[in-house]
């Protein structure tokens, strides 16, 4: 550019004027070129295209069937409230079945006598391996069911976003955003089980925590009747309503933190269902992985002795988890 521009200054003739004209278009076009460059190479890379509200709900579950092969556990408590009252118990997780106490009817503590009744139930487990086993058997069909449930949500249903949310207590990771999306029953899916048929019947919205790949709340409804086996197994009411709450631990983990059911119905003509409560699951405190049954139990009995400790009493020193 430079060098065009001294050759113009000290040449002569008519041409003078046109090659410092071009020279001048010359710089302006190579200015401009190069400040386009620069300007492309300082352009934000393109985003990647957000997922559709299908994928992100596979990507969940995807996630969702990862965490139920972590071996992490946990002692927690529990507070179910149903019409005839609330029950609180304490939970622990071991390697033979997860140990129940009931601690508490209607919130207040249970007496001398209950409590041993409690502590036979549990020494009578522990006393009958194969009573253990049959408990342990159960949980795993519980579970089993649970992850074909998760399992066909991206099948069951169609998805649309539907906004955003923050997370709360006891729903998400506290400080991130929340992906809101409706759905209503895939008209293309055929529940391979009576398990998956009820989903055909509902609608509702599942909140994702995008960043993490995890379910912070699921809630749905049904919206018209819904059969079993053609109508003659049974049926469930329109009506039903299905709520389900998850959050992340201090640890990292995830755990549901509040379930509540609302479905009433017919099972074989005869048998009436009618299951209405609703459950929070609250102070989860990790576990060795490698807890056996009979320790868990003694956990809870600690558990229980310091929660019954007055108010402003000297805390006892809790034996540290083998």
């Amino acid at each position: 550019m430079f060098l065009i521009n001294l050759r113009c200054l000290n040449c002569a003739g008519s041409n003078c004027v046109r090659l410092w004209l071009c020279g001048c278009a010359c710089a302006f076009l190579l200015t401009c070129a190069s400040l386009l460059a620069a300007q492309d190479v300082a352009a934000p890379e393109p985003k990647a295209p957000q997922l559709t509200a299908g994928e992100l709900v596979q990507q969940a579950v995807a996630h969702e069937m990862a965490a139920a092969n972590d071996p992490a556990k946990h002692l927690f408590r529990a507070r179910k409230q149903t019409p005839n009252g609330s029950q609180t118990r304490l939970y622990v997780e071991t390697n033979d079945a997860t140990a129940g106490m009931l601690i508490a009817n209607n919130d207040q503590p249970l007496s001398a006598e209950q409590q041993r009744a409690e502590d036979g139930h549990l020494q009578w487990l522990m006393d009958n391996p194969d009573q253990l086993r049959k408990k342990q058997a159960r949980e795993k069909e519980d579970t089993d069911r649970t992850l074909r449930i998760m399992k066909a949500l991206p099948d069951a249903f169609l998805y649309e976003y539907a906004g955003t949310e923050n997370s709360s207590e006891g729903c998400g990771k506290p400080g991130d955003s929340l992906a809101r999306l409706s759905f209503k029953p895939n008209p293309n899916y055929s529940p391979p089980t009576r398990v998956e048929q009820a989903m055909t019947g509902m609608q509702g919205f599942l909140l994702i925590d995008a960043k993490e790949h995890r379910m912070a709340r699921l809630e749905g409804t049904l919206f018209k009747d819904v059969g079993f086996g053609w109508g003659f197994i049974g049926h469930l009411d329109s009506g039903g309503h299905l709520l389900i709450r998850q959050a992340a631990m201090d640890d990292g983990t995830w755990d549901i933190t509040e379930m509540s059911l609302k479905f009433t119905g017919r099972l074989l003509l005869f048998k009436s269902i009618h299951e209405v409560w609703d459950e929070v699951f609250s102070d989860f405190r990790r576990v060795p992985t490698d807890l056996t049954f009979a320790r868990g139990v003694e956990m809870l009995k600690a558990e229980r002795a310091k929660l019954a400790q007055p108010a402003g009493a000297a805390p006892q020193v809790a034996e540290r988890p083998r």
